[in-house]
């Protein structure tokens, strides 16, 4: 049985969209946020030394980093049906979209998030934050012109992983600012695993609540 290990209003999030794409049996451990910090609670420690969310169980083995566990789900369990082919330049695509996601996309916009926080004034950090959210968000959004989905015009993995930056955009207000953007989380929302991941991670809040 496959053991899904959530935090709510997380990167988590995707992890059970592909687990509901991939119509596999799973459980979902749920875990929640300190009311004050933000932060995931203590227990999750005793699943990852690391006390992050989301964490993969499988076999016995614990599996971190949403990057890598989206990897792992559609290379075990579908491989021809949610990424492109390894041999075609469409896979090129396929996997800076996958990384992209986690590296040069978000981190710009957690370091504005923790600055805000913060509350603090900067010398230059949060000019220079600003515009590297500007330019990563620009460069999705001109990415999409004309395309349904990111890669080969079918739902893949880049989808998934993608779609934690439009949930960003969304509660900070500015998903209206990109219209590419905009339409494809639309699209995205039509998808039945979504809304079924959508109904699940609410229900965790609520009886959490």
């Amino acid at each position: 049985m496959i053991v899904l290990h959530h935090l709510n209003k997380s990167r988590s999030k995707r992890i059970i969209w592909l687990l509901e794409a991939l119509g596999v049996e799973y459980e979902v451990r749920a875990y929640q946020r300190d009311a004050k910090s933000s932060l995931a609670p203590p227990e999750l420690r005793a699943v990852h030394a690391l006390g992050k969310a989301p964490v993969l169980e499988d076999n016995g083995k614990a599996i971190i980093e949403s990057g890598a566990i989206c990897e792992y789900l559609i290379g075990k369990y579908a491989p021809e049906r949610l990424a492109p082919a390894t041999d075609s330049d469409d896979y090129i695509d396929y996997l800076q979209w996958m990384h992209y996601a986690e590296s040069s996309c978000i981190l710009p916009l957690l370091m504005r998030m923790y600055i805000k926080m913060d509350g603090c004034e900067t010398n230059f950090l949060a000019g220079y934050v600003q515009q590297e959210v500007e330019d990563v968000i620009n460069y999705f959004n001109d990415a999409l012109e004309g395309k349904t989905y990111l890669v080969g015009e079918r739902l893949s993995g880049a989808d998934i992983m993608m779609s934690f930056i439009v949930d960003i955009l969304e509660r900070s207000g500015e998903l209206t600012a990109y219209p590419n953007i905009e339409r494809y989380g639309k699209t995205l929302a039509t998808h039945e695993a979504f809304q079924a991941a959508e109904q699940k991670e609410k229900a965790l809040d609520e009886s959490a609540s």
